[in-house]
Protein backbone atom coordinates (compact mmCIF):
# COMPACT_ATOMS: atom_id res chain seq x y z
CA UNK A 1 0.00 0.00 0.00
CA UNK A 2 1.35 3.42 -1.00
CA UNK A 3 1.17 6.19 1.58
CA UNK A 4 0.30 9.64 0.32
CA UNK A 5 3.17 12.07 0.90
CA UNK A 6 1.67 14.98 2.84
CA UNK A 7 2.19 17.18 5.91
CA UNK A 8 -0.45 17.69 8.64
CA UNK A 9 -2.66 20.72 8.08
CA UNK A 10 -1.04 23.95 9.26
CA UNK A 11 2.48 22.48 9.33
CA UNK A 12 5.24 22.95 6.78
CA UNK A 13 8.48 21.72 5.28
CA UNK A 14 11.17 24.34 4.61
CA UNK A 15 13.38 24.25 1.52
CA UNK A 16 17.09 25.22 1.72
CA UNK A 17 16.42 28.70 0.27
CA UNK A 18 13.74 29.34 2.91
CA UNK A 19 15.93 27.98 5.70
CA UNK A 20 18.81 30.28 4.78
CA UNK A 21 16.46 33.24 5.15
CA UNK A 22 14.93 31.94 8.37
CA UNK A 23 18.37 31.29 9.83
CA UNK A 24 19.39 34.83 8.89
CA UNK A 25 16.48 36.20 10.97
CA UNK A 26 17.35 33.82 13.82
CA UNK A 27 20.98 34.97 13.81
CA UNK A 28 20.03 38.66 13.95
CA UNK A 29 17.53 38.10 16.77
CA UNK A 30 19.92 35.84 18.74
CA UNK A 31 22.77 38.34 18.35
CA UNK A 32 20.58 41.18 19.66
CA UNK A 33 19.37 39.08 22.62
CA UNK A 34 22.94 38.34 23.67
CA UNK A 35 24.03 41.94 23.07
CA UNK A 36 21.39 43.02 25.60
CA UNK A 37 22.58 40.49 28.19
CA UNK A 38 19.98 37.72 27.77
CA UNK A 39 21.04 34.08 28.28
CA UNK A 40 19.61 31.11 26.33
CA UNK A 41 17.50 28.28 27.76
CA UNK A 42 15.34 25.53 26.25
CA UNK A 43 12.29 23.73 27.61
CA UNK A 44 10.65 20.45 26.42
CA UNK A 45 8.23 20.35 23.49
CA UNK A 46 5.70 18.72 25.85
CA UNK A 47 4.52 20.02 29.19
CA UNK A 48 2.11 18.51 31.68
CA UNK A 49 -1.38 19.50 30.57
CA UNK A 50 -2.13 21.10 33.96
CA UNK A 51 0.93 23.35 33.48
CA UNK A 52 -0.65 24.93 30.39
CA UNK A 53 -4.40 24.96 30.99
CA UNK A 54 -6.01 28.01 32.59
CA UNK A 55 -3.16 30.37 31.60
CA UNK A 56 -4.41 31.62 28.21
CA UNK A 57 -8.15 32.11 28.77
CA UNK A 58 -10.92 29.82 27.50
CA UNK A 59 -10.12 30.60 23.87
CA UNK A 60 -6.45 29.76 24.33
CA UNK A 61 -7.21 26.53 26.22
CA UNK A 62 -9.23 25.27 23.26
CA UNK A 63 -6.18 25.67 20.99
CA UNK A 64 -3.82 23.53 23.09
CA UNK A 65 -2.73 20.31 21.34
CA UNK A 66 -3.33 17.48 23.82
CA UNK A 67 -1.15 14.34 23.69
CA UNK A 68 -2.76 10.94 24.34
CA UNK A 69 -1.37 8.88 27.20
CA UNK A 70 0.87 5.98 26.24
CA UNK A 71 -0.35 2.40 26.02
CA UNK A 72 -3.96 1.24 26.24
CA UNK A 73 -5.20 4.52 27.72
CA UNK A 74 -8.91 3.80 27.17
CA UNK A 75 -8.89 0.67 29.33
CA UNK A 76 -7.75 2.76 32.27
CA UNK A 77 -10.38 5.48 31.74
CA UNK A 78 -13.67 5.55 33.65
CA UNK A 79 -15.85 7.04 30.91
CA UNK A 80 -18.92 6.23 28.83
CA UNK A 81 -20.74 7.76 25.85
CA UNK A 82 -22.37 10.37 28.09
CA UNK A 83 -19.12 11.57 29.67
CA UNK A 84 -18.40 15.30 28.98
CA UNK A 85 -15.38 16.03 26.80
CA UNK A 86 -13.45 17.72 29.62
CA UNK A 87 -13.71 14.58 31.77
CA UNK A 88 -12.64 12.39 28.83
CA UNK A 89 -9.64 14.64 28.11
CA UNK A 90 -8.57 14.60 31.75
CA UNK A 91 -8.51 10.78 31.84
CA UNK A 92 -6.80 10.06 28.50
CA UNK A 93 -4.35 12.96 28.25
CA UNK A 94 -1.84 14.15 30.84
CA UNK A 95 0.53 16.04 28.50
CA UNK A 96 0.29 18.68 25.79
CA UNK A 97 2.48 20.43 23.23
CA UNK A 98 3.56 23.84 24.49
CA UNK A 99 1.28 26.72 23.42
CA UNK A 100 3.85 29.44 24.00
CA UNK A 101 7.25 29.87 25.68
CA UNK A 102 6.25 32.14 28.59
CA UNK A 103 4.29 29.67 30.72
CA UNK A 104 6.97 26.94 30.36
CA UNK A 105 9.51 29.64 31.29
CA UNK A 106 7.58 30.46 34.47
CA UNK A 107 7.53 26.74 35.33
CA UNK A 108 11.29 26.58 34.65
CA UNK A 109 11.95 29.54 36.95
CA UNK A 110 10.03 27.94 39.82
CA UNK A 111 11.78 24.58 39.40
CA UNK A 112 15.24 26.17 39.14
CA UNK A 113 14.82 29.15 41.49
CA UNK A 114 17.70 28.06 43.74
CA UNK A 115 20.13 28.08 40.79
CA UNK A 116 18.95 31.31 39.16
CA UNK A 117 20.42 34.76 39.84
CA UNK A 118 17.61 37.33 39.87
CA UNK A 119 16.77 39.40 37.97
CA UNK A 120 17.07 36.64 35.39
CA UNK A 121 17.29 37.64 31.71
CA UNK A 122 16.56 34.70 29.42
CA UNK A 123 15.95 34.24 25.73
CA UNK A 124 14.39 31.23 24.07
CA UNK A 125 14.00 30.36 20.38
CA UNK A 126 11.84 27.26 19.91
CA UNK A 127 8.72 26.08 18.12
CA UNK A 128 5.22 26.08 19.63
CA UNK A 129 1.94 24.49 18.59
CA UNK A 130 -1.64 25.79 18.45
CA UNK A 131 -4.72 24.01 17.10
CA UNK A 132 -5.71 27.15 15.22
CA UNK A 133 -7.35 27.57 11.81
CA UNK A 134 -4.44 27.88 9.35
CA UNK A 135 -4.26 31.04 7.21
CA UNK A 136 -1.63 33.45 5.93
CA UNK A 137 0.82 34.14 8.73
CA UNK A 138 -0.97 31.74 11.13
CA UNK A 139 0.20 28.13 11.43
CA UNK A 140 -0.30 25.21 13.78
CA UNK A 141 3.44 24.86 14.31
CA UNK A 142 5.63 27.95 14.37
CA UNK A 143 8.65 29.47 16.06
CA UNK A 144 8.67 32.06 18.81
CA UNK A 145 11.72 34.10 19.76
CA UNK A 146 11.24 35.33 23.33
CA UNK A 147 13.21 37.56 25.67
CA UNK A 148 12.11 37.97 29.32
CA UNK A 149 13.36 39.69 32.47
CA UNK A 150 12.01 38.09 35.63
CA UNK A 151 12.57 39.04 39.28
CA UNK A 152 12.21 42.82 39.03
CA UNK A 153 9.32 45.31 38.87
CA UNK A 154 11.50 48.01 37.33
CA UNK A 155 9.96 49.74 34.32
CA UNK A 156 13.47 50.12 32.93
CA UNK A 157 12.97 46.57 31.64
CA UNK A 158 10.02 47.69 29.49
CA UNK A 159 12.15 50.50 28.05
CA UNK A 160 14.97 48.07 27.26
CA UNK A 161 12.63 45.60 25.54
CA UNK A 162 11.20 48.35 23.33
CA UNK A 163 14.79 49.28 22.38
CA UNK A 164 15.47 45.61 21.66
CA UNK A 165 12.52 45.46 19.26
CA UNK A 166 13.79 48.58 17.51
CA UNK A 167 17.34 47.19 17.28
CA UNK A 168 16.23 43.94 15.62
CA UNK A 169 13.88 45.52 13.09
CA UNK A 170 16.47 48.16 12.23
CA UNK A 171 19.16 45.49 11.65
CA UNK A 172 16.76 43.47 9.48
CA UNK A 173 15.96 46.68 7.56
CA UNK A 174 12.20 46.25 8.05
CA UNK A 175 10.77 49.79 7.63
CA UNK A 176 7.66 51.51 8.98
CA UNK A 177 7.49 49.65 12.30
CA UNK A 178 4.89 50.70 14.87
CA UNK A 179 5.25 49.52 18.48
CA UNK A 180 1.85 49.89 20.13
CA UNK A 181 1.72 50.24 23.92
CA UNK A 182 -1.02 50.05 26.53
CA UNK A 183 -1.36 48.89 30.15
CA UNK A 184 -3.70 46.28 31.62
CA UNK A 185 -4.07 48.51 34.70
CA UNK A 186 -5.47 51.22 32.43
CA UNK A 187 -7.93 48.68 31.01
CA UNK A 188 -8.89 47.63 34.56
CA UNK A 189 -9.43 51.28 35.44
CA UNK A 190 -11.53 51.83 32.33
CA UNK A 191 -13.74 48.82 33.14
CA UNK A 192 -14.02 50.10 36.73
CA UNK A 193 -15.22 53.51 35.48
CA UNK A 194 -17.67 51.62 33.23
CA UNK A 195 -18.93 49.96 36.45
CA UNK A 196 -18.50 46.56 34.78
CA UNK A 197 -15.66 44.94 36.75
CA UNK A 198 -17.29 41.51 36.70
CA UNK A 199 -17.24 41.59 32.87
CA UNK A 200 -13.57 42.53 32.53
CA UNK A 201 -12.55 39.43 30.53
CA UNK A 202 -15.52 39.72 28.16
CA UNK A 203 -14.83 43.42 27.54
CA UNK A 204 -11.10 42.89 26.96
CA UNK A 205 -11.64 39.94 24.57
CA UNK A 206 -14.18 41.96 22.55
CA UNK A 207 -11.98 45.08 22.56
CA UNK A 208 -9.05 43.08 21.20
CA UNK A 209 -11.13 42.42 18.06
CA UNK A 210 -11.80 46.11 17.30
CA UNK A 211 -9.43 46.32 14.30
CA UNK A 212 -10.94 43.18 12.76
CA UNK A 213 -14.68 43.66 13.26
CA UNK A 214 -15.19 47.39 13.95
CA UNK A 215 -16.69 49.32 16.84
CA UNK A 216 -20.37 48.50 16.19
CA UNK A 217 -19.80 44.73 16.25
CA UNK A 218 -17.60 45.10 19.34
CA UNK A 219 -20.40 47.01 21.12
CA UNK A 220 -22.92 44.40 19.99
CA UNK A 221 -20.73 41.61 21.37
CA UNK A 222 -20.38 43.46 24.68
CA UNK A 223 -24.15 44.02 24.93
CA UNK A 224 -24.71 40.27 24.54
CA UNK A 225 -22.31 39.72 27.45
CA UNK A 226 -24.29 42.15 29.61
CA UNK A 227 -22.49 45.48 29.21
CA UNK A 228 -24.98 48.36 29.71
CA UNK A 229 -25.63 51.28 27.35
CA UNK A 230 -24.21 53.68 29.97
CA UNK A 231 -21.01 51.65 30.17
CA UNK A 232 -20.68 51.66 26.37
CA UNK A 233 -20.92 55.45 26.35
CA UNK A 234 -17.96 55.54 28.77
CA UNK A 235 -16.09 53.11 26.53
CA UNK A 236 -16.57 55.39 23.51
CA UNK A 237 -15.05 58.25 25.53
CA UNK A 238 -11.93 56.19 26.17
CA UNK A 239 -11.69 55.07 22.54
CA UNK A 240 -11.63 58.72 21.40
CA UNK A 241 -8.34 59.36 23.25
CA UNK A 242 -5.03 59.58 21.38
CA UNK A 243 -2.59 60.60 24.11
CA UNK A 244 -1.63 59.00 27.41
CA UNK A 245 -1.97 62.35 29.20
CA UNK A 246 -5.66 62.50 28.19
CA UNK A 247 -6.37 59.40 30.29
CA UNK A 248 -5.74 61.14 33.61
CA UNK A 249 -9.03 63.00 33.81
CA UNK A 250 -11.11 59.92 32.98
CA UNK A 251 -9.28 57.72 35.50
CA UNK A 252 -9.02 60.20 38.41
CA UNK A 253 -11.27 58.06 40.61
CA UNK A 254 -9.60 54.76 39.77
CA UNK A 255 -6.47 53.95 41.78
CA UNK A 256 -5.39 51.07 39.54
CA UNK A 257 -6.15 53.06 36.39
CA UNK A 258 -4.11 56.04 37.61
CA UNK A 259 -1.21 53.69 38.40
CA UNK A 260 -1.40 52.35 34.83
CA UNK A 261 -1.30 55.88 33.39
CA UNK A 262 1.76 56.67 35.53
CA UNK A 263 3.58 53.55 34.25
CA UNK A 264 2.64 54.27 30.64
CA UNK A 265 3.83 57.86 30.90
CA UNK A 266 7.19 56.85 32.42
CA UNK A 267 7.94 54.27 29.73
CA UNK A 268 6.75 56.45 26.86
CA UNK A 269 8.58 59.59 28.01
CA UNK A 270 11.90 57.80 28.45
CA UNK A 271 11.69 55.86 25.19
CA UNK A 272 10.98 59.09 23.32
CA UNK A 273 13.80 60.85 25.18
CA UNK A 274 16.29 58.15 24.18
CA UNK A 275 14.91 57.92 20.65
CA UNK A 276 14.29 54.90 18.40
CA UNK A 277 16.23 54.14 15.20
CA UNK A 278 13.53 52.64 13.04
CA UNK A 279 10.27 52.47 15.00
CA UNK A 280 7.40 54.63 16.19
CA UNK A 281 6.01 54.11 19.72
CA UNK A 282 2.24 54.64 19.73
CA UNK A 283 -0.25 54.57 22.60
CA UNK A 284 -3.30 52.43 21.71
CA UNK A 285 -6.16 52.21 24.22
CA UNK A 286 -7.70 49.32 22.22
CA UNK A 287 -4.64 47.11 22.70
CA UNK A 288 -5.69 44.39 25.12
CA UNK A 289 -3.79 41.19 24.17
CA UNK A 290 -6.27 38.55 25.27
CA UNK A 291 -3.90 36.52 27.45
CA UNK A 292 -4.91 36.17 31.09
CA UNK A 293 -1.48 36.46 32.69
CA UNK A 294 -0.66 40.08 31.66
CA UNK A 295 -0.98 42.58 34.51
CA UNK A 296 0.86 45.76 33.44
CA UNK A 297 2.44 47.16 30.29
CA UNK A 298 1.44 45.41 27.05
CA UNK A 299 3.13 45.75 23.67
CA UNK A 300 2.31 44.79 20.11
CA UNK A 301 4.36 45.36 16.95
CA UNK A 302 2.94 45.89 13.46
CA UNK A 303 4.52 46.66 10.10
CA UNK A 304 2.35 49.27 8.41
CA UNK A 305 2.94 48.26 4.75
CA UNK A 306 2.05 44.54 4.91
CA UNK A 307 -1.35 43.45 6.19
CA UNK A 308 -0.54 40.40 8.25
CA UNK A 309 -1.34 41.32 11.86
CA UNK A 310 1.21 41.69 14.62
CA UNK A 311 4.82 40.56 14.15
CA UNK A 312 5.62 40.76 17.87
CA UNK A 313 4.06 41.30 21.24
CA UNK A 314 4.47 40.95 24.98
CA UNK A 315 3.94 42.52 28.34
CA UNK A 316 4.31 42.54 32.13
CA UNK A 317 3.10 39.61 34.25
CA UNK A 318 3.18 39.80 38.06
CA UNK A 319 1.52 36.56 39.11
CA UNK A 320 2.52 33.88 36.62
CA UNK A 321 4.98 32.00 38.83
CA UNK A 322 2.50 32.04 41.72
CA UNK A 323 0.40 29.35 40.02
CA UNK A 324 3.44 27.09 40.43
CA UNK A 325 3.95 28.06 44.09
CA UNK A 326 6.36 31.01 43.85
CA UNK A 327 4.78 34.35 44.82
CA UNK A 328 5.91 37.94 44.34
CA UNK A 329 8.07 37.39 41.27
CA UNK A 330 7.30 39.94 38.56
CA UNK A 331 8.42 39.52 34.98
CA UNK A 332 8.14 41.20 31.60
CA UNK A 333 8.85 39.79 28.17
CA UNK A 334 8.45 40.14 24.43
CA UNK A 335 8.17 37.73 21.54
CA UNK A 336 9.16 38.01 17.87
CA UNK A 337 6.87 36.28 15.36
CA UNK A 338 9.48 34.82 13.02
CA UNK A 339 7.04 33.43 10.44
CA UNK A 340 5.24 36.73 9.96
CA UNK A 341 8.55 38.63 9.96
CA UNK A 342 9.67 36.33 7.14
CA UNK A 343 6.55 37.11 5.09
CA UNK A 344 6.99 40.86 5.67
CA UNK A 345 10.67 40.76 4.62
CA UNK A 346 9.85 38.71 1.54
CA UNK A 347 7.04 41.01 0.42
CA UNK A 348 9.18 44.12 1.00
CA UNK A 349 12.22 42.45 -0.62
CA UNK A 350 14.62 43.37 2.19
CA UNK A 351 16.55 40.10 2.52
CA UNK A 352 20.27 40.55 1.70
CA UNK A 353 21.44 39.48 -1.76
CA UNK A 354 22.90 35.98 -2.15
CA UNK A 355 21.64 34.99 1.28
CA UNK A 356 21.08 31.41 0.09
CA UNK A 357 24.57 30.99 -1.36
CA UNK A 358 26.04 28.36 0.94
CA UNK A 359 28.71 27.08 -1.48
CA UNK A 360 31.01 29.86 -2.59
CA UNK A 361 33.52 27.67 -4.45
CA UNK A 362 32.98 24.39 -6.30
CA UNK A 363 35.82 22.22 -7.60
CA UNK A 364 34.92 20.52 -10.86
CA UNK A 365 35.60 16.79 -11.10
CA UNK A 366 37.87 15.75 -14.01
CA UNK A 367 38.38 12.12 -12.94
CA UNK A 368 39.54 9.84 -10.14
CA UNK A 369 43.20 10.92 -10.02
CA UNK A 370 42.44 14.63 -10.26
CA UNK A 371 39.60 14.51 -7.70
CA UNK A 372 41.77 12.73 -5.11
CA UNK A 373 44.41 15.45 -5.56
CA UNK A 374 41.65 18.09 -5.20
CA UNK A 375 40.81 16.86 -1.70
CA UNK A 376 43.87 18.77 -0.49
CA UNK A 377 42.68 21.94 -2.31
CA UNK A 378 39.29 21.49 -0.67
CA UNK A 379 40.90 21.18 2.74
CA UNK A 380 42.88 24.41 2.23
CA UNK A 381 39.76 26.32 1.17
CA UNK A 382 37.75 25.16 4.17
CA UNK A 383 40.58 25.83 6.62
CA UNK A 384 40.48 29.42 5.39
CA UNK A 385 36.77 29.68 6.10
CA UNK A 386 35.68 29.48 2.45
CA UNK A 387 32.54 27.38 1.93
CA UNK A 388 33.38 24.88 -0.79
CA UNK A 389 32.61 21.48 -2.23
CA UNK A 390 33.98 18.99 -4.77
CA UNK A 391 31.54 17.71 -7.40
CA UNK A 392 31.24 14.00 -6.50
CA UNK A 393 31.51 12.43 -9.98
CA UNK A 394 33.21 13.22 -13.29
CA UNK A 395 29.96 13.91 -15.14
CA UNK A 396 29.91 16.00 -18.29
CA UNK A 397 31.18 19.53 -17.64
CA UNK A 398 27.85 21.00 -18.79
CA UNK A 399 26.06 19.11 -16.00
CA UNK A 400 28.63 20.19 -13.39
CA UNK A 401 28.38 23.84 -14.45
CA UNK A 402 24.59 23.66 -14.41
CA UNK A 403 24.74 22.35 -10.82
CA UNK A 404 27.06 25.21 -9.82
CA UNK A 405 24.81 27.76 -11.52
CA UNK A 406 21.65 26.49 -9.79
CA UNK A 407 23.40 26.67 -6.40
CA UNK A 408 24.56 30.25 -7.11
CA UNK A 409 28.20 29.17 -6.73
CA UNK A 410 30.50 32.16 -7.13
CA UNK A 411 33.65 30.44 -8.42
CA UNK A 412 34.37 27.08 -10.07
CA UNK A 413 37.90 25.66 -9.80
CA UNK A 414 38.97 23.54 -12.74
CA UNK A 415 41.90 21.23 -12.04
CA UNK A 416 42.79 18.82 -14.83
CA UNK A 417 45.92 17.31 -16.35
CA UNK A 418 47.42 20.67 -17.43
CA UNK A 419 46.87 22.21 -14.00
CA UNK A 420 48.46 19.20 -12.29
CA UNK A 421 51.59 19.67 -14.40
CA UNK A 422 51.83 23.44 -13.78
CA UNK A 423 50.69 23.22 -10.12
CA UNK A 424 48.08 25.91 -10.78
CA UNK A 425 44.28 26.08 -10.89
CA UNK A 426 41.91 27.61 -13.42
CA UNK A 427 39.18 29.78 -11.89
CA UNK A 428 35.86 30.50 -13.57
CA UNK A 429 33.91 33.48 -12.23
CA UNK A 430 30.31 32.28 -12.62
CA UNK A 431 28.85 35.77 -12.45
CA UNK A 432 31.18 37.41 -14.99
CA UNK A 433 31.88 34.33 -17.12
CA UNK A 434 35.63 35.07 -17.05
CA UNK A 435 38.50 32.63 -16.45
CA UNK A 436 42.00 33.09 -15.02
CA UNK A 437 44.90 30.89 -13.94
CA UNK A 438 46.63 31.22 -10.55
CA UNK A 439 47.86 29.21 -7.58
CA UNK A 440 45.52 28.05 -4.84
CA UNK A 441 47.31 30.39 -2.38
CA UNK A 442 46.78 33.39 -4.66
CA UNK A 443 43.12 32.49 -5.13
CA UNK A 444 42.49 32.14 -1.37
CA UNK A 445 44.21 35.49 -0.69
CA UNK A 446 42.14 37.17 -3.40
CA UNK A 447 38.68 36.02 -2.35
CA UNK A 448 39.32 36.40 1.38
Amino acid sequence: MTTKASTPKGMRDFSPSVMFRRNYIFSVVRSAFEKYGFSPIETPAMENLETLTGKYGDEGDRLIFKVLNSGDFLSKANIDKNSPSKLVTKQISEKALRYDLTVPFARYVVQNRNDITFPFKRYQIQNVWRADRPQKGRYREFYQCDADVIGTESLLSEIELIQLYDEVFDTLKIPNIEICINNRKVLSGMVEVMNSEELFNDIVIALDKLDKIGIEKVKKEMKVKGVSEEALLVLVQFLSLDKISELKSLLTNSEIGSKGVEELQFVSDNVNKLGLKNSNLKFDITLARGIDYYTGCILEVVQKDVKIGSIGGGGRYDNLTSVFGLDNVSGVGISFGLDRMYIVMEELNVFPDNIDQNTRVMIANFGKEESVYCLNLLKQLRENGISSELYPSNSKMKKQMSYADKKSVEFVIMFGENEMESNTITIKNMKLGTQEECTITEFITKIK
